[in-house]
């Protein structure tokens, strides 16, 4: 008998120990929990796209770029890395693939989550189980008596969201001596308890805010992702526009240095022909070297551009792409919004106040902060607590190895209840704790009035900033005409000897100027654009980080 039960315990034990929680299943089953909690909030905030963290591994960073090794891992770079040519829409997709800030915003939201499932399980009940194996000697009797003692302790516990706690364990102990007659006692053991707060800390409002708070940061951290996606899309989008008005400032400055080497030698040739002097065809020189000069800056800084926006997207400055240069041919024809409705602008902060998803979570922060102050309000009253416990049963020991085997018999059990009164003299902490509470509260009423002054502001900023960027746009269109023409006549004059070469210098750079500015004003109203839908909240994303409608037109949906 004693044998079966040692072999039985061996086998417990060996379950056990068997199926203890490996590092990838724990991994796995915190990935279920926490995109569980996101898709149920995801439902509840009608937010429509596929929420995972991802992996290293298959980052689009590798799968686009798999002929660019890690300097880290290695220093061979193949000679001719294949050229991947991004889009507007594909940058953005790639941005939300590979993004370091992305992917720290992402899991922002997985994090809040991870503390919302810890909240919830401290309302499950909590299982524990423990075993053990001694070799123990006693001489207290002035006999030396030596033997084994294994014992095994499995127990329950439950938080309840009343306050109420409950507890229960049964322990089981088995004692063999090492004699030759092998005597052997089994003891159990059952203990019980159970504590119900009946003033401080008790009540469902009290006992569940550290869960409440942890459901609503779960939907904090979703807005402010939904917040973060928005602006982060306009920043690359930005970017991506600014890359292209730089690249465009490259070619027009090869375009004027080719025409600035034109006049140059056509000054050459007047010169020899004896109509003009050597210091003109010294200033067509200087204009054209100066030309050059402009070129090779310019290159210079749209490649550093480029590779800061390589950053930007999370990928290495050497990564070979191509950004779609038709984007700037694009922008020549977007439609212009129209900004003369009458009280449009008011229609807009309307708007804004009601989208902007941090405006709700600092709305949100108020709410809780006042239900802060209902639990420090709490903690003031006096501590009533009653308690109830209960235990049956016996263990055995080495002197007892001889007894008969312990038993459960409810009518010999022991039970006891207390009412325990802790009455309220000394509560300076949470006096000091409400008064804190009242202080937060009212700095999160400022802090909420700022940010829908801020928002208003923004709203107008954006408004006064786009109205400028149309008028700029007809300005310079107007101001590429005129230098266009005004290259046109410089030079038949010249040709005709009615004006000196400096003139037609002139109007080449004041061309190079006007088609610049014409571009810039171009990309400068299309970023606008994009700024005030975000300002607005109404900027739609979808899951791969790309355009849902077209942006350059509609401003309210």
């Amino acid at each position: 008998m004693i044998k079966n039960r040692l072999i039985l315990l061996i086998i417990c034990l060996t379950v056990l120990l068997s199926s203890c929680l490996r590092p990838d299943g724990a991994v796995k089953q915190a990935d279920e929990a926490a995109y569980g909690i996101v898709a149920q909030k995801q439902d509840a905030l009608q937010i429509n796209y596929p929420f995972t963290l991802q992996r290293a591994e298959s980052r689009l960073r590798q799968r686009l770029l798999p002929n660019v090794t890690s300097t880290v891992a290695t220093a061979n770079v193949q000679a001719t890395p294949t050229v991947v040519h991004l889009t507007l829409t594909e940058a953005l997709q790639v941005a939300a693939h590979n993004s370091r800030s992305f992917q720290d915003n992402k899991e922002a939201v997985y994090r809040a989550a991870l503390a919302l499932d810890l909240e919830r399980d401290a309302f499950r009940g909590t299982w524990s189980s423990v075993l053990s194996s001694e070799w123990l000697t006693d001489k207290s009797t002035g006999q030396r008596v030596s033997g084994l003692q294994h014992g095994g302790d499995l127990g329950v516990s439950r938080l309840f969201k009343s306050g109420a706690e409950f507890a229960l364990s049964v322990g089981l102990d088995l004692v063999q001596l090492l004699t030759a007659n092998r005597v052997s006692a089994r003891g159990i053991v059952a203990d019980a308890s159970l504590s119900i707060p009946l003033l401080r800390g008790a009540g469902r409002e009290i006992v569940t805010e550290p869960l409440q708070q942890a459901e609503r940061n779960v939907v904090y951290a979703l807005w402010d992702f939904e917040r973060f996606r928005r602006s982060f899309a306009v920043d690359v989008a930005s970017e991506y526009l600014l890359v292209l008005e730089r690249m465009n400032r490259v070619d027009t400055a090869y375009d004027n240095y080719q025409r600035l080497v034109a006049s140059r030698k056509r000054a050459r040739r007047l010169a020899d022909a004896g109509r003009i002097t050597e210091i003109e065809v010294d200033q067509a020189l200087q204009n054209e070297l100066t030309a050059r000069s402009n070129w090779v800056s310019a290159q210079q800084t749209s490649a550093a551009r480029l590779d800061n926006f390589k950053i930007l997207l999370g990928l290495p400055p050497d990564s070979p792409i191509e950004l779609d240069r038709s984007v700037l041919t694009d922008l020549g024809g977007q439609q212009q919004i129209d900004l003369e409705q009458s009280d449009m602008l008011n229609q807009l902060m309307a708007v804004a106040l009601q989208q902007r998803r941090d405006l709700r979570v600092e709305e949100g922060r108020k709410a809780d902060e006042k239900r802060a102050i209902r639990v420090a309000e709490d903690a003031l009253r006096a501590e009533l607590t009653l308690l109830a416990s209960g235990h049956d049963g016996g263990s055995r020991s080495l002197s007892a190895a001889a007894s008969d085997d312990a038993s459960l018999d409810p009518d010999e059990g022991q039970y006891s209840a207390l009412l325990n009164l802790d009455l309220p003299f000394e509560r300076t902490a949470e006096r000091n704790a409400l008064r804190r509470a009242w202080l937060n509260y009212e700095a999160q009423q400022r802090s909420l009035e700022a940010l829908e002054d801020n928002i208003k502001l923004q709203v107008r900023t954006a408004w006064r900033q786009l109205k400028e960027a149309q008028e700029t746009i007809d300005i310079q269109s107007m101001a590429l005409h005129v230098a266009q023409r005004r290259v046109e006549s410089t030079n038949l004059f010249l040709r005709a000897g009615r004006i000196q070469i400096r003139d037609l210098l002139e109007a080449e750079d004041d061309l190079v100027s006007a088609r610049n500015a014409l571009v810039q004003a171009q990309v400068q109203y299309r970023i606008t654009a994009l700024e005030l839908l975000r300002d607005l909240g109404t900027l739609t994303i979808d899951d791969q980080g790309g355009w849902l409608e077209d942006i350059s037109i509609e401003v309210i949906e």
